[in-house]
């Protein structure tokens, strides 16, 4: 698969899943409960149903792991798989925090390869190419990108909007005296702004997400520069059979700053 070709494709179905979005945002939308406790809505539906449409008909032979689909085991023997969250961060979008996204991943064999992220309330739209950089679209011209090289002191550290937990909040107070900044933030732009040299490091520390939550971040995130570990120091890969995050991650601009 040309991953050029497949990162236009991707471009064009995330923006278009954001207006889908974004025309939700504006309703009286209703909000359902899922068996796991995770609100969805009428965006969430509709989102995952575009990207999959459209996708699915430019690249027949990739299969999809979505967080609004039924899971289809048959992923495991493919090539090439789309890992897609179609509106990440539901209780942002629900709560009208406004910060929300459209994530799509590429991810062939078992490594992400293309990745998009689009926040359409905020039109952010950052991407990233295996081996070709992390970029930022500034309008229609992209602005390569860059973690920061801040090391040990004055970090701006990025938690959870809405699952900042008691173990996170302990770990980061313990270390207090390296952050300048405790910044809460939604959905998967603490990979982004960790990327764009915008703040130097994240801690999750939970196992409740998943694939689709974290892979075209963790592609963005390293493209720029910087690292996505398990807390014991490992990588992630994808297209598993057990597809949530368990041992919760890292996230830094550079090693050293693993080490606080």
């Amino acid at each position: 698969m040309d991953l050029f070709a497949a990162f236009e494709h991707m471009k064009q179905a995330a923006l278009d899943a954001g207006k889908l979005i974004m025309d939700v945002y504006h309703t009286n939308f209703a909000v359902e409960i899922k068996q796991d406790d995770s609100p969805v809505t009428a965006a969430d539906k509709g989102s995952d149903a575009l990207i999959r449409k459209e996708l699915g008909t430019a690249f027949p032979e990739a299969a999809f792991l979505t967080e609004e689909s039924t899971d289809d085991r048959s992923r495991l023997d493919k090539e090439w798989l789309f890992v897609v969250d179609p509106l990440d961060g539901t209780s942002d979008f629900v709560s009208r925090a406004g910060e929300f996204a459209v994530l799509i991943a590429l991810v062939h064999y078992h490594e992400p390869v293309v990745g998009v992220i689009y926040a359409p309330n905020q039109n952010l739209f950052y991407y990233a190419i295996k081996g070709e950089g992390a970029y930022r679209l500034d309008g229609d011209t992209p602005v390569r990108l860059h973690v920061s090289s801040r090391v040990g002191k004055d970090l701006r550290c990025l938690v959870s909007r809405s699952h900042f937990n008691e173990k996170e909040k302990a770990y980061i107070e313990a270390r207090r005296s390296h952050f300048s900044e405790i910044v809460p933030m939604g959905a998967a732009l603490k990979f982004a702004k960790i990327a764009e040299g915008s703040a130097e490091i994240s801690y999750r520390f939970s196992g409740g997400t998943k694939e689709w939550d974290v892979a075209p971040g963790n592609l963005i995130l390293e493209e720029a520069g910087g690292i996505m570990v398990k807390p014991d120091g490992s990588r992630y890969s994808y297209n598993r059979e057990d597809v949530y995050n368990r041992e919760g991650y890292i996230l830094a601009n550079c090693p050293e700053n693993l080490a606080l």
